[in-house]
């Protein structure tokens, strides 16, 4: 099958750089939100990092303006009857998504793959609520999409293998590198990132060293682009309890375990950059 047009649930962080990814690498895409005022700063978004990569002679004006053209915005879910592919960009919540599912099940064409972008939860689940789960399967982006090369492709007990690989050449059409995992709390990235940024929050929490020198420490000492505590920052205090939560939850594995700071800065509100403090303290 040939995916010539791409929808998107969610225009946030993550749905507007899947949206522009997609948009970047030909497709025509879809994106919706709940509502024109969350939909218009997901567009702004876009719009914003098209511009800074022509200010630094990455795009031309030109290019700029024939990917953003190839973006339509929609708070009408009807909109994606026509879509090839669908990705579901929601919030981890289990019940929204499966409603999501269900919905897009009823309105795509009977061809069309549905994707969820989800980090831990299960995707067979979401497939369940369809009538088509052997065309389900799970597309986790990492952030920041335009610029991360990997995309984890996950494959349930249902997906068919036609499914998986449209996944895999969809992936590959957009620049990213391909890693298979099955449908298991965390995938491949966070089943192993998560225990490595609690570590370093459990040192902060104990006394170990300062965040400075936890970050400094695996920013320099293991050349990673930037330390863990300033990773969960970027990534989303919340979001990584939520992650947390669920894995823990399917294991009952103490590295999985949430390290009581974590629990205590989400209920202060502290949770990352996209608040302006967590962490760290960032302007806004």
């Amino acid at each position: 099958m040939e995916i010539r047009k791409v929808g998107v649930v969610g225009c946030g962080l993550m749905g507007s750089g899947i949206t522009q990814v997609c948009a970047q690498a030909g497709y025509q895409v879809i994106v919706s939100e709940i509502n024109n005022e969350l939909l218009n700063k997901g567009l702004a978004s876009i719009d914003a990092r098209l511009s800074r990569d022509v200010e630094k002679g990455r795009l031309s004006p030109q290019d700029k303006d024939s990917i953003f053209n190839r973006i339509k915005g929609t708070i009408n879910t009807g909109d994606f009857a026509d879509c090839d592919l669908m990705i579901e960009v929601a919030i981890e919540n289990m019940d929204l998504k499966k409603k999501i599912f269900a919905e897009l099940d009823k309105i795509c064409p009977k061809h069309a793959v549905l994707a969820t972008n989800t980090s831990c939860l299960s995707i067979i689940d979401m497939a369940m609520v369809t009538s088509r789960p052997d065309k389900v399967l799970g597309l986790h982006f990492m952030n920041p999409v335009p610029i991360m090369k990997l995309l984890e492709i996950v494959k349930t007990i249902a997906t068919s293998g036609e499914t998986l690989e449209i996944g895999q050449t969809f992936g590959k059409s957009l620049g990213k590198t391909i890693v298979i995992a099955q449908d298991t709390p965390g995938f491949v990235v966070n089943r192993l990132l998560v225990p490595f940024l609690f570590n370093a929050i459990r040192m902060l929490e104990t006394g170990i060293a300062s965040r400075e020198d936890i970050d400094a420490g695996i920013n320099l000492g293991l050349n990673h682009p930037m330390g863990p505590l300033t990773l969960c920052d970027l990534i989303g205090l919340d979001t990584t309890l939520f992650i947390a939560n669920d894995m823990y939850d399917e294991f009952k594995s103490p590295q999985y375990a949430p390290p009581v700071l974590l629990r205590k800065m989400v209920t202060a509100g502290r949770l990352g950059r996209k608040v302006g403090k967590g962490f760290y303290e960032y302007e806004r």
